[in-house]
């Protein structure tokens, strides 16, 4: 009988906290894991891995309208419906009319009712482009992930297509776990990236927003059922609410994976494609090492060390 791969979440309540920089350090140290970047709205972990692409699509994550203008009369319904502001009379003349209206692409929601009341059916709804999604060979293993364009929605469905493609890959190649690089915050992004995972690893900082958000999206992985481990980055800017976030860990009935310290090395690493781990062997490098032993751990079953 063949085992299902694990999947362990690396997500952060806010942004900024260091997540995508434990999370490279963390492909660099697993063994044959498949990686996947669900943070679609900002990806920085292809920054560190330098993937090669072998494999790209477009995202389609809904519908947009556009006016053909050979075929609009001026009309004006479609203006005077659409509850969003994206229709202006400044399109160009077809021999009928002098102006004929336009549908700004970035305003417009997708949702039809322009389409649907135009008596000369002069405004196509199609499938629109969205954003793309990659398949990259990396020095730490295959990789999946994703862009979205400019002022672009459905970041959640598009995770869910990184997500699945991360498991047809894991599964074909007999790997044992997957590596996810989740989204900051509690939004759509980040339930589909920890819907059905094994595990999380919040990383959080010592900060008064860091120990707030934390709060939030440990409620989150609560209400989906998601074993949760905390990992305080940073925690030597500020002991005092480290302490803190470390007793609230104790308190929610949530298990602390380890603390990394401050470490300017992390950027000196960055800046040569480098994760921590593979740039140094001491300083935070060690720290994170341990972090990764007790999400093993815990990922092997073992509740208590």
């Amino acid at each position: 009988m063949e085992t299902k791969p694990k999947e362990l979440v690396v997500i952060s309540g806010k942004g900024g906290t260091g997540k995508t920089s434990i999370v490279a350090s963390f492909a660099a140290l697993a063994d044959k894991a498949v990686l996947a970047d669900c943070d679609v709205d900002a990806a920085d972990l292809h920054l560190i891995l330098d993937p090669t692409i072998v494999k790209r699509e477009n995202f389609s994550g809904g519908s947009r309208a556009r006016i053909m203008a050979g075929h609009c009369t001026a009309c004006g319904k479609c203006q005077e419906i659409c509850r969003f502001d994206a229709v202006f009379f400044d399109g160009p003349g077809n021999g009928k009319v002098d102006k004929t209206y336009r549908i700004d692409p970035v305003a417009c929601e997708g949702c039809g009712v322009c389409a649907w009341f135009c008596a000369e059916n002069a405004i196509e709804f199609a499938p629109a482009v969205n954003g793309e999604w990659f398949i990259s060979d990396t020095r730490c293993g295959p990789m999946v992930h994703a862009k979205l364009g400019v002022a672009e929605e459905n970041s959640g469905k598009l995770v869910s297509i990184v997500r699945s493609q991360a498991k047809k890959i894991a599964e074909d190649r007999k790997s044992t776990l997957i590596l996810i690089d989740g989204a900051p915050g509690i939004g759509c992004p980040v339930i589909a990236s920890i819907t059905g995972a094994d595990l999380v690893l919040v990383v959080t900082e010592p900060t008064l927003s860091g120990l707030h958000d934390l709060q939030r999206v440990t409620d989150l992985t609560k209400h989906f059922g998601v074993e949760t481990l905390v990992c305080i980055n940073k925690w030597d800017l500020n002991e005092e609410i480290a302490s803190q976030i470390e007793e609230q860990t104790r308190r929610r009935g949530m298990r602390l994976a380890g603390k990394v310290r401050y470490d300017r090395a992390v950027t000196e690493a960055q800046i040569q494609k480098k994760s921590l781990v593979e740039y140094q062997s001491n300083g935070a490098a060690t720290e994170i090492k341990q972090v990764w032993a007790e999400v093993q751990s815990v990922l092997a079953g073992n509740k208590k060390r």
